[in-house]
């Protein structure tokens, strides 16, 4: 007996393809899907679009027109393992800058308030209970001293200084850089933090991509290649064809095969507005627009890098002649014996006076040196992004005109970004990486073509001519709460 149609969630019918399915070098049709599970095609069809999405599967199009699905991974994920360990990186990488922002702002509240106090004192001390070669007392070092104690003090507790501690705590708007109001003074803490860890990273959008391409979508009247995505998310093709997939499902998407074989999207339902259709949306800018920038190393200016180095040195210095003169804790109390010279006592190696401050002092100059030498390599990371999206740039506006791109202008743009020619090798990678066919021009010049996005984008541009301008307007109001609330006090 035959059950009766249902429909599936596209989560369960994939689940079903899974036990059912050999994903093969060939792919999968949706009548393959469906004769091999026995679901029927709208459910088989929804299923294969879950599966495209979850186990970042790509579209073929014969030149009959028929779609077909390919899983190049069939249905495991051997990029899970990798991208988890990138995760389990940058998250222990959090870890370690968030412990080292903790350890230097403790290290300055220490090297301002407790080291500073300590070495002051000490030297009022000296200064107070004994007089120098010429018979003048330390007297006159005191104002200073004390003018330098009080400053100490005066960045840590001062109601309006920058290390501000207020009732309850320090004060989050000055330790958190988001939570600063624009314009605002750049806290000295968040300063060192720069100094010694860099600027802090700016937060990204999850959704921000995704919001893009919804807008790219609206804007081209709800029909979209995969080069229209390219161009405003700066993704490959691998990576925006997965994407696609999950759009589909979240927002009553579909995939079109034209007869020129050319694969497009269409989201009608995205196009209802209740704003003036008569204005077209503008596009979203493309990913090139906007190139991956170097972050500073750390953000300050010169004075601020040369005063917080300062800092930094006066507090390494101290503990290096605290080390030398055998300045122990329990040695200190002979430094201030008015009535005798301060001979030290064998009584091992200086730790609070001397170890915490060398090895800290040591650390914050040691940290910004290691970023320093590490730059070079984020530096050729951030060229190379810039160069594939100059890339980028060249393949999908030539493309998606009909043109074909000249190998002239693909080295081009990544001389401009790198500062270098690019090897053959590397030249044929990024090319091959859009799925580029070389050719020749009329003078032999070498050049290259993208059958398949330029497929793609004139199948969307047809169905986009044809497209129905009613489908974003909306049906004459039939109920308005305003109105109805409006007659009811009437």
């Amino acid at each position: 007996m035959i059950d009766p149609p249902t429909f599936m969630e596209p989560a369960a019918a994939a689940a079903v393809l899974v036990r059912t399915l050999t994903p093969t070098p060939r792919g999968t049709t949706v009548a393959d899907a469906s004769v091999a599970s026995g679901l029927p095609l709208r459910d088989a069809e929804s299923g294969l679009t879950w599966l495209t999405s979850e186990y970042r599967g790509q579209y073929r199009v014969t030149e009959a027109g028929d779609l077909v699905h390919v899983f190049p991974h069939g249905f495991t994920k051997p990029w899970e393992t990798r991208e988890l360990l990138g995760r389990l990186v940058a998250r222990a990488g959090a870890v370690v800058a968030g412990f080292g922002r903790f350890v230097v702002r403790a290290w300055l509240l220490i090297a301002i308030v407790a080291y500073a106090a300590i070495f002051v004192a000490i030297a009022l001390g000296l200064g107070s209970g004994r007089d120098d070669s010429n018979g003048r007392s330390g007297d006159s070092l005191l104002g200073g001293l004390l003018r330098m104690v009080a400053e100490a003090f005066y960045w840590t507790f001062h109601p309006f200084s920058p290390l501000a501690y207020h009732y309850g705590g320090w004060s989050d708007r000055a330790m958190d850089p988001r939570e600063r109001e624009p314009g605002t003074e750049v806290p000295f803490y968040e300063k060192v933090n720069r100094f010694v860890l860099g600027p802090p990273a700016p937060a990204r959008d999850p959704h921000a991509d995704r919001a893009r391409i919804l807008a790219e979508v609206r804007a081209l009247d709800g029909r979209v290649a995969l080069a229209d995505v390219m161009r405003v998310t700066g993704l490959s093709r691998e990576e925006a064809d997965p994407l696609m997939a999950r759009l589909m499902l979240d927002h009553d998407g579909s995939v079109e095969v034209s007869e020129g074989a050319g694969i497009f999207y269409r989201f009608t339902a995205l196009r209802r507005t209740a704003g003036d259709t008569s204005a077209k949306p503008a596009r979203p800018s493309a990913a090139w627009e906007t190139p991956e920038a170097l972050r500073p190393l750390t953000g300050n200016d010169g004075a601020t890098n040369v005063g917080i180095a300062a800092l930094n040195g006066f507090n390494l210095v101290a503990a290096l002649v605290a080390i030398a003169n055998d300045l122990t804790l329990s040695n200190l109390p002979r430094l201030f014996d008015k009535h005798h010279p301060y001979v030290p006592v064998p009584d091992g190696v200086p730790v609070v006076l001397g170890l915490i401050p060398l090895v800290f002092s040591l650390a914050l100059f040691a940290i910004p040196v290691a970023r320093a030498v590490a730059r070079t390599q984020e530096k050729r990371r951030v060229a190379a992004e810039n160069a594939r999206l100059g890339v980028l740039r060249e393949v999908i506006t030539r493309s998606t005109r009909g043109e074909a791109v000249p190998e002239a202008a693909i080295r081009t743009a990544v001389r401009v970004a790198t500062g270098s020619d690019p090897s053959d090798r590397d030249l044929a990678r990024r090319v091959a990486e859009f799925g580029g066919e070389p050719t020749a021009d009329e003078a032999g010049e070498i050049q290259y073509r993208f059958p398949e996005l330029e497929a793609d984008a004139d199948a969307a541009r047809d169905d986009r001519a044809g497209a129905n301008p009613t489908e974003a307007q909306l049906g004459p109001i039939a109920f308005d709460t305003a109105r109805e609330l409006a007659s009811g006090r009437r």
